[in-house]
């Protein structure tokens, strides 16, 4: 069977299901902390408290006009749009979870046995599943905070580093890396978390082109 159609069918199916869930449980309207102000942001196109989001805040003033630009519906639109970034953070997440299963299996470049597709297949959904119904993260996926952005944007940095670390020797493939710290960019007119994935990008990046040593990896990660 072919990994890539099976992958990308199980993953939708995963996000679907993650999707159905965060929508169906939005909060109604704004939750009790930071989420009255960044709805009231993301509403006039004003500042929210520092460091700043503007991203968030044009991407939830797009979903508020989606919602027919209405003060009533402004919140809602906002955390709908955190459900589908949260959703969305699941899928990238699946896909991280069978690429690491599949390198247990794929010492060559060998097909997987059904048996095999079924268990990397299993271990993304069981672990993209259980993310999605952990407490922390069902909570901020449903209101409107710039976390679930920030952890779609997070997800899909890393996602697109184990891409290029798949396909690194075939021409083009820098192209990834260009791409994603373009994506680390915009993620810091969100929140700053996205930074953090830099010293595992640096870390894949030497242990895929380079000839791995204790010091190296030592100085890789400093680098880092």
């Amino acid at each position: 069977m072919n990994f890539n159609k099976v992958n990308n069918i199980t993953g939708w199916a995963v996000w679907l299901i993650a999707t159905i869930v965060y929508v169906l449980t939005a909060e109604a309207g704004g939750s009790l902390w930071d989420c009255g102000e960044f709805v009231s942001s993301c509403f006039k196109l004003q500042i929210p408290h520092p460091p700043g989001a503007p991203l968030f805040v044009v991407l939830g003033r797009i979903f508020i006009v989606l919602f027919g630009d209405n003060p009533l519906t402004a919140a809602k639109a906002v955390n709908i749009m955190s459900a589908l970034a949260s959703s969305f953070t699941i899928l990238f997440l699946f896909w991280t979870i069978t690429h690491f299963a599949r390198k247990i299996y794929q010492k060559t470049n060998s097909a997987l046995t059904g048996e095999q597709l079924f268990t990397v297949m299993a271990a993304g959904a069981v672990g993209a599943l259980a993310f999605t119904f952990s407490d922390s993260f069902w909570f901020s996926a449903v209101e409107g905070e710039v976390y679930a952005f920030s952890s779609f944007l997070t997800a899909l940095v890393f996602w697109m580093m184990l891409k290029w670390e798949h396909i690194a020797e075939e021409p083009g493939a820098d192209r990834w890396i260009v791409l994603l710290f373009y994506v680390i960019g915009l993620s810091i007119g969100i929140h700053l978390l996205n930074l953090l994935t830099i010293p595992a990008i640096v870390l894949i990046y030497y242990f895929r082109r380079y000839k791995t040593t204790p010091w190296g990896i030592f100085w890789a990660f400093v680098v880092g």
